[in-house]
């Protein structure tokens, strides 16, 4: 029988070539074609232009009273221009950098025209133009998002087909008490509406439901992992506590009481029955290394080896670097292993893991290469957790029997969000800073302010500090009027020469050029890092105290918020200087709320505000789910009572054994590990 995870090509008009192409839009069952929802709609019922407002969208019905022209300026851009007779008016339309309409069109043809009214010039900027079956227009038409690979016509064509064939056999997953309660559609009407609405009102309903139903579904899968893992066999790591004790005092510093709480989380979960999936969230400097260094002595005075997994050779060797003076008098051995390491150095560092003489395996995704055997591993932890995907993650916990996982991230999220979208693991947050830790003052500057930032880098650097300077970009951009990292090093060399040293740090050096730099800025023979955003995570230098930031506004505030985190780490006042003449609201605001608050939890509350959730907590910038339809910010609301419906319906033991429920047990099913984090 047909069923929705049929591939694309069961439907008919797609062969191989078309199957590639959808491909690209993730689009490879038929699910995937019928769930790819339109970014927006097109309002297609003709308007009489004389009731239209300036910029309003809409679309026009007419003749074409005279033969279109075309004209060509600057790099592959066009416009075509031609009059419209619409009721009793004349009005222009213009369509830019679609030459081909110029061979469609001819005079006194009957056309509909979508796009923007502008009043002032009464003209119509297009959109798109119809030229055939008029009198069938009217309704919403939808617009997807698509790419170079795929026109839009083609995937609208296709969608409409597959909706053809497959209507029948569209189940119906969300049970009926809940869409009574809630007002919300059949599966299939939804999917219609939200492709092909017949108005406004209904589009609107059938997003409702698709929001809701894609939180319900995602909670479902959340909880029901959280539930799996608590009844899968798991280690049960029984420390020795006395030793935990005794190498917690040797740490030259009282631990906050956020750290001492999150500690006592972490063990508890360590000796309990089932694996530990625990994400411990903690602000820039919040010291999260020094609680999962306990965790890591724990586990192995219990007897087992850890691995830790950081997103980038840098990141994985600033670690080893400093867990390996963290141990320097207990019996923890330290192996550093990523894809740097020459290959017989490699091969003897995987034989002495696989012996157990290292104990502490830390690395980039090298770690988990088929291979890389443990002895024994206990402990999984992994560094900037939304830097990897579902598989390497899912890698790293398939090593070794069941290993507890500790993910960690110094992205914050705001706590409800947090502990609502990471549903299937347990969440710890560290919300204090150490104790000495001055807040880093940050100044907004104008470019027309730059002497006086140098000015005081300067005097900085007089005091025997060191500074970062950050660039958004490497090379110059034609399209970005932004200063570039290797102009930035070179004005600055000239302008510090020859007092002191700048070095240049960018993502397109090999990772040995990266290391020396480092070491170097390290070691104070650089006293000037001018860098990318490749400094972004992890990077610490406590000599450090001057963060300048070049084209401030260009950048997102959870971004900003890390990369200010890389001073400050020391005991001495940092500060972090923002350049930038934004344009927008949007751009006044992030620059507004990092001057306001260093507070990592109120900067990403401020984010989700002004960005949605869309960039701040798509797979990108958070590691978060990227829904199709519901926004986790906007509709938190609906999201915590999917996540309490679907806890409710999972504490019935007895519901995937109802008729009803079929369809939907066998979605959970299907998708269980399916966790929109890949």
């Amino acid at each position: 029988m047909p069923s929705l995870q049929d591939p694309v090509t069961a439907v008919r008009g797609v062969g191989p070539k078309l199957a590639e192409q959808l491909a690209t839009l993730e689009i490879e069952t038929v699910e995937d074609l019928l769930t790819y929802f339109p970014a927006r709609y097109d309002e297609m019922t003709p308007t009489n232009v004389q009731f239209a407002k300036d910029k309003q969208k809409l679309a026009v019905k007419g003749t074409v009273m005279s033969e279109p022209i075309i004209s060509r300026y600057g790099y592959r851009r066009s416009r075509v221009a031609f009059r419209l007779l619409t009721g009793m008016d004349v009005v222009q339309v213009t369509f830019f950098n679609q030459p081909y309409l110029a061979k469609n069109i001819t005079a006194n043809m009957d056309v509909i025209v979508t796009g923007t009214w502008d009043a002032p010039r009464q003209t119509i900027k297009g959109t798109k133009v119809i030229t055939k079956d008029l009198d069938q227009q009217s309704g919403m038409g939808a617009v997807y998002s698509v790419n170079k690979h795929i026109k839009q016509a083609t995937l609208q064509k296709t969608i409409r087909q597959a909706f053809t064939q497959y209507e029948r056999f569209i189940p119906t997953l969300l049970p009926v008490k809940l869409r009574q309660d809630y007002q919300l559609m059949e599966r299939r009407e939804m999917i219609a509406q939200l492709h092909f609405p017949t108005d406004r009102e209904l589009a609107q309903a059938a997003r409702r439901t698709a929001a809701y139903e894609e939180f319900f579904l995602f909670e479902l899968r959340m909880l029901a992992l959280r539930q799996a893992n608590r009844e899968a066999d798991g280690l049960s790591i029984q420390y020795h506590n006395d030793e935990v004790r005794a190498f917690i005092k040797t740490i030259p510093f009282e631990l906050t009481n956020a750290q001492k709480r999150v500690v006592n989380e972490i063990c508890r979960d360590l000796k309990a029955p089932y694996q530990m999936n625990r994400l411990l969230q903690g602000d820039v400097g919040s010291g999260k290394t020094i609680v999962a260094a306990i965790a890591i002595y724990a586990a192995i005075t219990a007897g087992y080896q850890v691995a830790l997994m950081a997103p980038t050779e840098i990141l994985a060797t600033q670690h080893a670097q400093k867990l390996a003076k963290v141990f320097a008098e207990t019996p923890v051995n330290v192996g550093l292993l990523t894809g740097g390491v020459k290959p017989k150095a490699a091969e003897q560092l995987r034989a002495q893991i696989a012996a157990g003489q290292i104990n502490l395996i830390v690395g980039t995704h090298a770690l988990i290469q088929d291979k890389v055997e443990y002895a024994n591993l206990g402990l999984a932890i992994i560094d900037e957790q939304h830097r990897f995907g579902v598989k390497q993650r899912q890698t790293l916990r398939e090593k070794g029997n069941h290993p507890d996982v500790l993910a960690m991230t110094a992205t914050p999220i705001p706590r409800t969000i947090a502990i609502t979208t990471y549903g299937e693991m347990d969440v710890s947050i560290i919300d204090e800073l150490p104790a000495g830790r001055q807040p880093i003052q940050t100044q907004w500057l104008q470019a027309k302010q730059l002497e006086t930032a140098v000015r005081f880098l300067k005097e900085q650097l007089a005091t025997g500090a060191q500074v970062y300077i950050v660039s958004p970009l490497i090379e110059e951009s034609e399209s970005l009027d932004v200063q570039n990292a290797t102009a930035l090093a070179e004005e600055y060399a000239e302008i510090f020469a020859p007092t002191y040293q700048v070095g240049l740090l960018h993502g397109r050096m090999t990772n040995d050029e990266k290391a020396a730099v480092m070491d170097q800025f390290q070691a104070g023979d650089i006293q000037v890092l001018v860098s990318t955003t490749v400094i972004e995570v992890g990077v610490d230098n406590p000599n450090a105290t001057v963060m300048m930031i070049y084209n401030a506004d260009r950048f997102g505030l959870a971004q900003l918020h890390q990369l200010r985190g890389r001073v400050g780490r020391g005991q001495r006042q940092s500060y972090c200087l923002l350049l930038a003449d934004p344009k927008t609201d949007d751009g006044k605001a992030r620059m507004e709320t990092m001057v306001a608050t260093t507070d990592g939890f109120v900067v990403a509350q401020r984010d989700l505000e002004l960005r949605g959730s869309g960039d701040v907590l798509g797979k990108r910038q958070s590691g978060m789910p990227a829904f199709k339809v519901g926004d986790p910010v906007a509709d938190l609301k609906m999201l915590q009572i999917a996540r309490r419906d679907a806890s409710e319906l999972l504490a019935n033991p007895a519901w995937e054994n109802t008729d009803e429920y079929q369809p939907l047990a066998l979605y959970l099913h299907r998708h269980q590990l399916a966790t929109h984090f890949d």
